[in-house]
């Protein structure tokens, strides 16, 4: 078996937990607002804003769609337009540009996992670690700084003209590293990245993050499991440091 000699890591819900700070912010900015939106469900808020930036970035990657190829345009549209949807009206009356912006950028201060930034300086130790995200390069770079992500590389699909999972992204990110694809693994919290990644030759890497095992287009569990398990992913892990292990066990022929 070759080598890993470069990690890409999904960042969203892989990297950084999005769901626990937006829904943070979105109480934070309802609290403002008081009675008027006492009892809603920001959870729910939270993940319908993400299921819908998800669909709209699926069909950008198929070409089904024109959409913007910048996060922060893509993600204030689908915002824009749910809160013009009768379920958030009440909310969508109330938040003003401001609100909206304030919301949005939240997303350029997001924080690791506990494991993440400990775990991403071990595996640097031992292979090559890069983000290869659909967030665009300011948003990624500015999350990097906010939660002290030791990337070597930040690849966003920006660079490619395209969305994860289109094979292009996975394809053109292990070229930039002069590698040939089943040099790389990519490290995902979401099957459909993995999947798309070993069409191109990578491994695929599973890491177990709270929430992110939910389908977002059926709401449904996803049983993730190793090929050896009768699953479709290389390795299953529960931390960044556990990846480290493989890692090296991998690296040494093991």
């Amino acid at each position: 078996m070759a080598p890993i000699e470069a990690l890409l890591f999904d960042v969203f819900g892989t990297v950084v937990d999005w769901r626990g700070h937006v829904v943070a912010t979105l109480q934070a900015l309802g609290a403002r607002y008081g009675a008027e939106l006492e009892g809603t469900d920001w959870g729910k808020f939270a993940q319908d804003w993400w299921s819908e930036c998800l669909k709209e970035i699926g069909r950008i990657a198929t070409g089904t769609s024109q959409g913007s190829l910048n996060s922060d345009i893509l993600h204030k549209q689908i915002l824009d337009e749910q809160l013009n949807k009768p379920e958030w009206a009440h909310v969508g009356r109330l938040w003003d540009e401001t609100a909206r912006q304030s919301i949005n950028f939240s997303l350029h201060r997001l924080s690791g996992w506990p494991d993440t930034v400990d775990g991403l300086h071990e595996l640097r130790k031992h292979t090559i670690t890069a983000a290869l995200s659909n967030g665009n390069v300011r948003l990624l770079v500015d999350m990097a700084k906010f939660a002290g992500l030791p990337w070597d590389m930040i690849f966003s699909t920006e660079f490619f003209d395209t969305f994860k999972p289109n094979p292009k992204a996975y394809i053109d990110a292990a070229r930039h590293l002069s590698l040939p694809p089943e040099h790389c693994a990519l490290v995902a919290a979401h099957i459909y990245d993995l999947r798309a990644a070993a069409k191109v030759g990578m491994r695929s890497v599973y890491i177990r993050r709270p929430g992110e095992d939910i389908d977002p287009s059926t709401g449904e569990y996803v049983d993730v499991k190793t090929k050896e398990n009768g699953g479709d992913v290389d390795y299953v892990v529960g931390t960044f440091l556990e990846l480290a292990d493989v890692v090296k066990r991998v690296n040494a022929g093991k």
